[in-house]
């Protein structure tokens, strides 16, 4: 959780293009983690990829993941 949470506030902090960055964990269920995140665009979100502090936040954390799922929605209505 430690590692989750450096990576949104680095996201937050230091990339423009990211709006929201939130950690989000169930109390039932506590192996499990939603991260939501919103990005101005998906330029912004690839760069989020590519960054630094997200490359070594992931190389860390993939051993520990048991499975991930990345969705990309549009916004209908705000």
């Amino acid at each position: 959780m430690p590692e989750m949470v450096a990576n949104a506030r680095a996201s937050r902090e230091r990339e423009p293009g990211c709006k929201v960055f939130d950690v989000c964990q169930d109390p039932a269920q506590a192996g499990e983690v939603f991260l939501y995140e919103i990005y101005v665009d998906k330029a912004a979100f690839d760069e989020h990829l590519k960054s630094a502090h997200y490359l070594a936040f992931n190389q860390t954390v993939t051993p520990w993941v048991a499975a991930k799922v990345v969705k990309i929605l549009t916004l209908v209505d705000r």
